[in-house]
């Protein structure tokens, strides 16, 4: 997995993942999990070198919260 952080320099970023095939099996099990178990998951980097994208969190969402993102692109 590859992951990038783009500044637009606006005060707003932009994240960009790579996924491999197998990866991509993964992450469609996780989300299977979160849907049914509502807890959370992680794609953790080693934080070996330079720096960058250390940690993201999926958590489940409940329908009284508001969004702030939308998933386009299909």
């Amino acid at each position: 997995m590859q992951a990038d952080l783009e500044d637009f320099k606006t005060g707003w970023y932009g994240l960009t993942l790579g996924l491999k095939s197998e990866e991509i099996d993964k992450l469609i099990a996780a989300l299977n999990h979160l849907k049914t178990s509502k807890d959370h998951f992680h794609f953790r980097s080693e934080f070996e070198g330079d720096g960058g994208v250390g940690d993201i969190e999926f958590y489940y969402q409940t329908q009284d919260l508001g969004s702030n993102l939308a998933i386009e692109g299909f």
